[in-house]
């Protein structure tokens, strides 16, 4: 008898220490552990001071395009915790994941890019995934570079599949750290000047996944001379090119130009819809 509470007491405890160790979500559904594996969400982070809602008009188009009916909500508490709002569904493998930071005016990158890990922990807990797509605007692409500086070469997480900058800032912001025309890239894509995030993210042309992912980055050129978007030049966005093309498993950088290509239309433009859309699930 006494054996047997002694057992009873060692599987409580292990149960309350397992449950200690789960991300906290709402409304979801884990699914069988076998299908965990077919599961390649595609995760969106924002830009400073912004919200999911910026991610809204590129996840709606995505939907209308009948690559996935679902949408995922993974919101980013200020102290880092991650609450899933809404469930994978059963059968629909390339779910949507929209990510909000509460504290969306954080310029601290490392931070940052440890909230993004919590959110790849908290789905790989929840629904086993194996791997994934990243897409970020503006500041989310620091999120998503540093979460890669700090883990890419961690086989223990999800890996990544394709990324998809839009409006990147890598090298700098026009107005803090850069002046239009100021800044030039060599041959190999390297800029004349680094910022010191940049100097940081040096450390992505050893650790970035070899031969794994495919990149995309998309930038604006309003095409009024400061050859920038109003808030990020080309050059800096461009600058991407030296930190990951040697290492990925393809590059391409797509410049779009007009009044829809200013910063912060760069989410809301229907050629960058079609972009996403024909990068990460090509019909051929």
């Amino acid at each position: 008898m006494k054996r047997i509470r002694l057992w009873g007491l060692m599987a409580g405890l292990l149960l309350l220490l397992v449950g200690c160790g789960r991300a906290e979500t709402t409304g979801v559904t884990k699914p069988v552990t076998t299908q965990g594996h077919r599961y390649i969400p595609t995760l969106f982070f924002h830009g400073w001071g912004s919200s999911y809602h910026a991610e809204t008009h590129m996840a709606d188009a995505i939907v209308k395009a009948g690559k996935t009916q679902t949408i995922v909500r993974a919101m980013v508490a200020k102290n880092g915790t991650v609450t899933l709002k809404g469930h994978f569904r059963s059968g629909d493998y390339r779910p949507i994941v929209e990510v909000n930071f509460a504290n969306n005016r954080s310029s601290d990158y490392p931070t940052v890019g440890r909230w993004a890990k919590n959110v790849v922990v908290a789905l790989q807990r929840t629904y086993g995934i194996t791997s994934f797509n990243m897409v970020g605007h503006s500041m989310g692409n620091m999120a998503i570079t540093y979460y890669l500086l700090a883990n890419a070469q961690n086989k223990r997480l999800p890996q990544l599949r394709q990324q998809v900058a839009i409006a990147g800032h890598f090298n700098g912001i026009l107005g803090m750290d850069d002046s239009p025309n100021q800044m030039t890239l060599n041959a190999a894509g390297r800029p004349n000047k680094l910022r010191p995030a940049y100097r940081q993210l040096l450390g992505l042309r050893r650790v970035y996944p070899r031969q794994q992912v495919r990149v995309l980055n998309i930038y604006g050129d309003k095409g009024d001379g400061t050859h920038s978007d109003g808030s990020v030049s080309n050059a800096s966005s461009r600058s991407l090119r030296y930190l990951v093309a040697a290492r990925a498993r393809s590059y391409r950088e797509v410049k779009l130009t007009g009044k829809h290509a200013q910063h912060s239309q760069l989410h809301e433009n229907a050629q960058v819809d079609r972009l996403l859309i024909d990068f990460l699930w090509p019909t051929h």
